[in-house]
């Protein structure tokens, strides 16, 4: 599918600049990969401090070294490439992948479905977690769901599917994730990193609080300002209480990256 000696001149385009895709983009673009991002105008990341996203927000971001920007044309887009940041663009459609021609195409968008990538779109198509299945809608789709198979790259089929019960950390499942309590406009009041306890507010949503279930650190919450629906997830208490965890990449999205890097590395190969 491509020319294995040329990996390093390979432009890989992400699409979906959260948590997982962040660490999917860190260790490709440490690899040597050229690395883009693309994101929705309003980003609805929720581990904001370690997701590349953010620079849609902030302009910049550095995450454990590698800087992440803003590009707001094909010029900036072009030079940031040149200084070895990561360019971030608004690109929610994926109009930009016809001008571009990327080499690999990642949708991390973490959907749990296809949002319409396809074979045809990049010589190399990979889905992260359900929605995709390998040989039909992308060449290879790499595990999600923790466990066993994380990191897994999977040649043919689909990965686990969707359990819609949030991945077990210290025993807690749902009650580590903090919910929308009806739609409307949402805003933190405590701040990522911060320790909180039980029952502690620690946002709102129009004026209804959103309280803390469990007592930890709070490891992700949504951008001031959002509108969310009732039911939304919009934050993330992690019970092991260790604040670096806040602003590192994840075992989970590591491992996730790694596994792209081993989808790309052998379908080069192809």
């Amino acid at each position: 599918m491509c020319n294995p000696y040329m990996l390093q001149s390979m432009l890989v385009l992400i699409r979906g600049g959260g948590d997982l895709g962040t660490g999917t983009a860190h260790r490709l673009h440490r690899a040597g990969f050229h690395v883009l991002v693309s994101e929705l105008p309003q980003p609805l990341v929720i581990r904001r401090t370690v997701a590349f996203a953010s620079a849609v927000y902030d302009g910049r971001i550095v995450i454990e070294g590698i800087e992440a920007r803003l590009a707001n044309d094909d010029s900036e887009l072009a030079n940031l490439l040149k200084q070895g940041i990561v360019p971030v663009v608004v690109d929610p459609d994926g109009k930009l992948i016809p001008r571009l021609e990327p080499e690999a195409i990642v949708d991390a968008r973490m959907a749990k479905r296809n949002l319409g990538t396809a074979l045809t779109d990049a010589p190399i198509v990979i889905g992260l977690g359900p929605g995709f299945t390998a040989g039909q809608d992308v060449h290879a789709v790499v595990e999600t769901a923790r466990g066993h198979n994380l990191g897994r790259v999977i040649l043919h089929g689909s990965a686990e599917a969707d359990t819609h019960v949030p991945g077990l950390v210290q025993s807690y499942g749902r009650e580590r994730v903090l919910w929308a309590p009806c739609a409307g406009r949402f805003q933190g009041q405590a701040h990522i990193g911060e320790r909180v306890e039980a029952g502690q507010n620690v946002a709102q949503v129009n004026d209804q609080p959103v309280q803390a279930s469990i007592a930890g650190v709070l490891r992700g919450l949504l951008h001031d300002g959002l509108v969310v629906r009732k039911g939304q997830k919009v934050g993330d208490v992690d019970p092991r209480g260790v604040v670096e965890h806040c602003f590192t990449i994840s075992d989970k999205a590591r491992a996730i990256g790694g596994g792209v890097l081993e989808a790309i590395l052998y379908l080069c190969q192809q």
